[in-house]
């Protein structure tokens, strides 16, 4: 069988110092993730992250920064991640439940797709990534 992933864009959201994720339901159940979605026709990278974050949480970027590209196999997906400085007052989209926020040092990274972006990021920041068990982890990227 042929991989032929689709990219995606995901956004490793700092607001205030802390880390955003946000929650939605799936399959039934809640689901923490980034922000994150795939590019419209003609979009750049850059441009397409900034809109998922403002789609999602009607944050303002103020700048972003490429983590760096990710296997996500199980999703079928190339995830090309940044970090995004981000301000302003959080509303959630109608698709999202609720959020949550970190900061560096009680943030957990889990070993796929944007974990291994937050963790990169963290390591880039002079932290050591806490992983936790993908099994345990409520998440889909």
């Amino acid at each position: 069988m042929t991989w032929k992933p689709s990219v995606t864009v995901a956004a490793v959201v700092e607001r205030d110092g802390r880390f955003l994720f946000v929650e939605e339901m799936i399959d039934g159940r809640k689901v923490l993730n980034q922000p994150a979605g795939h590019l419209d026709p003609g979009e750049s990278l850059v441009a397409a992250c900034a809109r998922e974050v403002m789609e999602e949480t009607a944050l303002e970027v103020d700048a972003l920064k490429l983590i760096g590209v990710y296997e996500f196999e199980r999703m079928n997906q190339v995830i090309i991640a940044y970090h995004a400085l981000a301000r302003g007052e959080i509303k959630l989209s109608p698709e999202l439940v609720d959020y949550r926020l970190y900061t560096p040092e009680t943030v957990r990274c889990w070993p796929a797709g944007t974990g291994y972006a937050l963790a990169d990021w963290l390591k880039s920041r002079g932290h050591t990534p806490q992983f936790i068990e993908l099994a345990s982890r409520p998440a889909t990227s």
